[in-house]
């Protein structure tokens, strides 16, 4: 599958890229992001993917899915939080 120009993938190119690993594998996300601005040197923290949400951003710009991972304290925080209902 050729991936179009454009910000992100869609989720039938994320379910492609993983049809070619074994079912049974973990998933993990991995950030990776300078140490400092300006600065060569990356850091790399990796998380399981505890869960998937769909989100919808404030200018509508289409469907969005978060793959949801993290320390496990702070995804149940963020869990508990957007299961409130608005006030």
């Amino acid at each position: 599958m050729e991936l179009e120009e454009r910000d992100g993938l869609t989720v039938a190119e994320l379910i492609d890229m993983l049809s070619h690993h074994p079912g049974d594998a973990v998933v993990e996300i991995s950030i990776i992001a300078p140490v400092k601005d300006g600065d060569d040197d990356i850091t790399v923290d990796r998380y399981n993917v505890d869960g998937v949400m769909p989100w919808s951003d404030e200018d509508g710009d289409g469907d969005i899915v978060w793959l949801i991972g993290g320390e496990d304290a702070d995804v149940d925080v963020f869990i508990d939080a957007i299961e409130q209902p608005a006030d």
